[in-house]
């Protein structure tokens, strides 16, 4: 099933955001330990470099995160994640117009990254595990992106198997989407995100990829993100290789993304990214 991209709108505190066409969010980690670029970009200069290769590359948001998600890792303390973060922000602001987004499921980050400069809150926990976030989201009229995860931070990647994963992902996206209106957040500011790697099995990731047109589907007022690049996942199908050599396995769930409905694509890579829209773009015209 294909469907063809509608003229929705992703609203932030900033700007409103079309996504007639899907778009790429290009991740930048301030971090010592992320799984595929940990401490490549911890100096201002090197995150502001990084950055503006992404914008000229065709990047719509930059994604800033100051605390690693891969399995195995640790809480990072509140003050060490705003001192990762907020100062890149407001460098990030001050230098381009660029819509910003801050990966952090913590509140008082998210409000301090808003005051920097940010518009988008990316919470991988929907809400679940700082249910203030949807105020703050509410009150600052920002994006928030609500993604798919189950158990505790410490917990997620370890959770057992559950039998039918497009039944869970949708009640679990259907509890945050009520949770964030209870908070006051606007349907036109929530942007929703299956969560691959969080809480799935290689072959559960694999079946949401497959079977995405049905979530697109069901929760058609919102925006669907997909953020598949370099998952171990792609790393197990083609044969456990490093997560150096996952850019064209990325790709892939990419185009499978897009072909069915996505509308942003969280990726590292964000030129090959931009040219596989394109091209999958082009190729809808003649549907």
């Amino acid at each position: 099933m294909i469907l063809k991209a509608q003229g929705m709108i992703f609203r932030t505190s900033k700007r409103q955001i079309l996504l007639d066409k899907p778009i790429v969010m290009g991740i930048l980690n301030v971090t010592p330990d992320s799984f595929s670029d940990g401490g490549k970009f911890i100096s201002i200069d090197e995150a502001l470099k990084h950055c503006e290769k992404m914008i000229v590359e065709g990047a719509s948001i930059i994604d800033i995160g100051g605390e690693s998600t891969r399995p195995g890792s640790k809480r990072v303390a509140l003050e060490e994640e705003l001192k990762r973060t907020v100062p890149v922000i407001k460098e990030i602001a001050k230098r381009f117009d660029i819509a910003i987004s801050i990966d952090t499921t913590k509140a008082k980050v998210a409000e301090e990254a808003l005051n920097a400069g940010a518009e988008i809150i990316n919470d991988i926990s929907g809400l679940r595990f700082d249910p203030i976030i949807g105020d703050i989201a509410a009150r600052y009229e920002s994006g928030l992106v609500l993604m798919h995860s189950r158990g505790s931070f410490e917990s997620m990647h370890n959770q057992e198997p559950v039998d039918d994963i497009v039944l869970e992902v949708s009640t679990g996206l259907r509890q945050s989407i009520d949770l964030a209106f209870e908070h006051g957040v606007k349907k036109e500011q929530i942007v929703i995100d299956v969560g691959l790697g969080f809480s799935k099995t290689p072959d559960q990731n694999l079946q949401l990829l497959a079977k995405l047109e049905l979530l697109v589907a069901e929760f058609g007022d919102f925006p669907m993100l997909i953020g598949s690049s370099r998952k171990s996942f792609i790393g197990k199908v083609l044969g456990d290789v490093d997560v150096s050599e996952r850019l064209y396995g990325t790709l892939a769930t990419v185009v499978i993304a897009v072909w069915k409905g996505a509308k942003i694509v969280r990726v590292h890579d964000v030129k090959p990214a931009v040219d596989v829209i394109k091209v999958i773009e082009a190729i809808k015209e003649h549907i």
